[in-house]
């Protein structure tokens, strides 16, 4: 009897004993090998939660893409805005804010002829370019806000934006606001000038300049030599068109130098503490002038205030046919390189 038990205990003990090796020899790989099996795609739902957060309210930055909760990562670096990328100047005298204008009725700007829209604070300028487009002083003028990562307003005579659409274009792609200076630059306020020959000289300045751009320039005015007709002003506001004067005319015409240019412009605003800047980038003087001047106003902690129209302006369809008929003007110049131009063997 003893000796049964005694062989029933000891086929129970190996029994406990195969199993607890069977367990411990089956189990024991699975629990090694999860860590490498799961880790991994739990770290990428990790990444791609955070990569989706929004940024703070609080935080100075402007959501164009998914930015990384976690910056150190390898695998995924925050994404700056473009706006401040695009800047390779830390020390730029940049953009302070961007005005959006309403245009309904033709407001008009400049307290040298408008004194009601009041809407610059103290420090504050707007750069504006009359007379362009125009070979090498134009491009120059570009070159010196790019570098200052700064922005202006353009008005460009009509016959100049045929002459060279791609410059006007350069303007445009470039993030500055394209307006428009009439047909010819014509005195809209002399004698001469009937009411339908200043509405030509008018339309046919913006459909000249849409017509360079490839698309409508923005419903923004400035009356050559500042001569404001009042039936010129009275159509204009019809096709609310907004009207810029100018709180400082910097004369680049007539200056000297660059040097010239400087310091009347830097004189006047300091007088006055802000204001509409009135400058040409036809002029050769004007283009040398601009770097040293936006440096001036940088140091003497000038802003600058962009100015956008609400929406474009719709030409007329009668002066944008006219336009091409008349003048001859080469309809393939609307056309992009590759549809004109294309490699056929290297």
């Amino acid at each position: 009897m003893r000796n049964a038990v005694g062989v029933i205990l000891a086929t129970v003990v190996t029994a406990v004993v195969f199993a607890a090796i069977w367990f411990w020899t089956s189990s024991r790989p699975v629990d090694l090998a999860a860590p490498d099996t799961v880790s991994v795609p739990q770290a990428e739902r990790l990444a791609t939660t955070a990569s989706a957060r929004p940024v703070p309210a609080g935080e100075d930055v402007e959501v164009t893409s998914a930015i990384p909760a976690t910056p150190s990562s390898p695998q995924k670096a925050p994404v700056s805005s473009p706006q401040k990328a695009a800047c390779a100047n830390p020390d730029a005298l940049g953009v302070s804010r961007v005005v959006e204008v309403d245009t309904t009725g033709g407001p008009g700007f400049g307290f040298e002829h408008f004194k009601q829209l009041d809407f610059l604070a103290d420090k504050e300028v707007v750069l504006t370019f009359d007379d362009g487009p125009w070979p090498v002083n134009t491009p120059s003028v570009l070159k010196a806000l790019e570098d200052e990562c700064t922005k202006a307003v353009f008005f460009p005579i009509g016959k100049h934006a045929t002459y060279h659409p791609e410059i006007l274009k350069r303007v445009a792609a470039a993030g500055h606001t394209v307006g428009a200076h009439t047909w010819s630059h014509a005195n809209l306020n002399s004698k001469k000038m009937t009411e339908q020959l200043a509405k030509d000289e008018i339309e046919k300045g913006f459909s000249a300049v849409k017509f360079a751009l490839g698309a409508p320039p923005s419903p923004f005015f400035r009356f050559p030599e500042l001569q404001h007709g009042p039936a010129a002003m009275t159509y204009l506001g019809s096709r609310n068109v907004a009207i810029f004067s100018c709180d400082l005319d910097s004369f680049d015409f007539r200056a000297k130098d660059a040097t010239q240019i400087v310091n009347t412009v830097m004189t006047k605003v300091e007088k006055s503490g802000k204001g509409i800047i009135l400058m040409h980038d036809f002029q050769k003087h004007t283009a040398e002038a601009l770097p040293i001047l936006l440096r001036r106003l940088k140091a003497g902690g000038y802003k600058v205030v962009q100015m956008k129209a609400k929406a474009p302006l719709q030409t007329l369809a009668e002066y944008d046919d006219a336009l091409v008929k008349d003048m001859k003007l080469p309809t393939a110049s609307a056309r992009p390189v590759n549809s004109v131009v294309q490699t056929v063997s290297e």
